[in-house]
């Protein structure tokens, strides 16, 4: 048989896609990239993952393997060639278990993260992991890539959300290592060698994930202010005032703001007069367990303490649930409302918080004298030091002569990050965009021992090839 006829014959004809059926798995999701494959395979279990895992070993057949085609960096794309199948985990979608007395579920790659939260929620438990794409993005993806999210701050990345795994090595073994166990010293931490490796060394097929308590009662709040140097001190002020209760804190450019509500006219801004064009806002929110009586009282004092000290310029604070979350929606759809507007270069980046401001600053002035009349388009996660650093056309620039000069944008701003201590990628992975970008940033030392794991762990290198490691 030829390698699509034993395809199909291990995981079902009708799951091996070709041709046009295939196309939506072959562009991600910016639009960036775009490939060819031989083959779309959609196995249904974890021992079907394995035998396709070593079909493909016997042919020697590129694998890259896919979860909701979220991704920003085209880790989930084939190349040009053809020669890779795709293998997508969408049919791994079930919640396999939930453990209300061990606070733990069990739930395959493929569940949309959405669907994972609202599972917890069922059993009164949350599930914390959340970022815009949660209504298409899958726990797999998230853990391949160590996604980060809105409430880092208070909760961790996705590695810090996973006890255990289930992983199908590049061999097609199956790695069962689902133990929802908290403490666990017998040898390498194998689990943090997948989370965040992109499927360059293996293929995440289920996750044991921490749950928490639903918090009884949260604030949610935007504040108008003056600059990122007045954002960082009302950080501050939260985090001594609400400690562990502060579960998110974003910043925002006011233009983001500015450009969602042009592009979606049901959205409003919460501010009248000058707040309405403040150059920068915060996004808090605080979860507590006792009251909303007193998360409200501890949420009003930290907020009038920054009133008070002239760090805040207005603010908002949410009457109900359904302002709470108008508030984030607008936080939310700054990544749509800036790609309706067009393509533009995206920085994610990370800042130790207190560098943030003169990072900022250093750097939008770098770009505007190298590009004059280039647009910043700013928002991130201020509370971990995570920045959204994204570069637009502007007025001066059109779509194509913004790309052309992509690289020396990317030049100057991923420069600028590592004077100031910071990482090329936060959370969005390295994929196919950053990954020769490494050699200019990363310790040779530590590029080296990556080579060596890969090299082991894939020794036929057939594993989401052209991802990650530099060539």
């Amino acid at each position: 048989m030829t390698f699509l006829q034993e395809l199909q014959s291990n995981i079902g004809e009708r799951h091996v896609l070709t041709g046009e059926a295939m196309q939506q798995y072959l562009e991600d999701w910016r639009g960036r990239y775009k490939g060819a494959a031989l083959a779309v395979a959609r196995p249904g279990d974890t021992e079907e993952v394995a035998r396709v895992v070593r079909l493909c070993a016997r042919h020697r057949v590129p694998i890259v393997p896919q979860g909701g085609n979220t991704g920003l960096c085209g880790g989930a794309t084939p190349d040009a060639s053809g020669a890779a199948l795709v293998l997508s985990l969408e049919r791994l979608n079930a919640i396999r278990s939930v453990d209300t007395d061990n606070d733990t579920m069990v739930v395959e790659a493929g569940c949309i993260l959405q669907n994972v939260q609202q599972a917890a929620r069922d059993h009164d438990r949350l599930f914390p992991l959340s970022l815009a794409a949660e209504g298409s993005c899958t726990i797999g993806g998230n853990l391949a890539t160590n996604a980060g999210g809105t409430q880092v701050l208070r909760y961790g990345n996705a590695r810090d959300l996973a006890l255990g795994l289930e992983v199908v090595t590049a061999q097609g073994d199956i790695l069962h290592g689902l133990h929802g166990l908290r403490k666990d010293n017998t040898g390498y931490d194998l689990r943090n060698l997948f989370i965040g490796s992109e499927g360059t060394l293996g293929i995440i097929t289920a996750a044991t994930l921490k749950l928490y308590p639903l918090p009884v009662a949260g604030c949610t709040a935007l504040l108008a202010l003056e600059s990122i140097d007045d954002a960082v001190k009302v950080l501050s002020l939260a985090r001594r005032g609400l400690a562990a209760s502060l579960t998110g804190f974003e910043l925002i450019a006011g233009n983001c703001l500015q450009a969602v509500v042009a592009c979606y006219p049901d959205q409003r801004m919460p501010f009248q007069g000058e707040s309405a064009q403040a150059p920068w806002y915060a996004l808090l929110e605080l979860s507590d367990s006792e009251s909303l009586e007193h998360a409200r009282e501890r949420f009003e004092s930290v907020i009038g303490e920054a009133l008070e000290l002239g760090l805040v310029q207005d603010a908002v604070i949410a009457e109900s649930l359904a302002q709470s979350k108008a508030l984030w929606h607008l936080r939310e759809s700054i990544p749509l409302a800036e790609k309706a507007y067009g393509k533009s270069i995206k920085h994610d980046v990370s800042i130790p918080v207190s560098l943030m401001a003169q990072f900022v600053n250093d750097t939008n002035a770098a770009l505007q004298a190298a590009f004059p009349g280039i647009e910043n388009v700013t928002f991130g996660h201020l509370g971990d030091g995570n920045l959204h650093y994204n570069v637009a056309r502007g007025t001066a620039f059109t779509e194509e002569q913004l790309l052309q000069r992509q690289d020396d944008i990317y030049t100057l701003v991923h420069d600028s990050v590592h004077r100031f201590h910071g990482s090329i990628s936060a959370e969005h992975g390295v994929g196919q965009l950053k990954r020769n970008l490494l050699p200019r940033y990363k310790d040779p030392v530590e590029l080296a021992l990556m080579q060596r794991i890969k090299t082991a762990l894939d020794p036929l290198g057939i594993m989401n090839p052209g991802k990650v490691l530099p060539d």
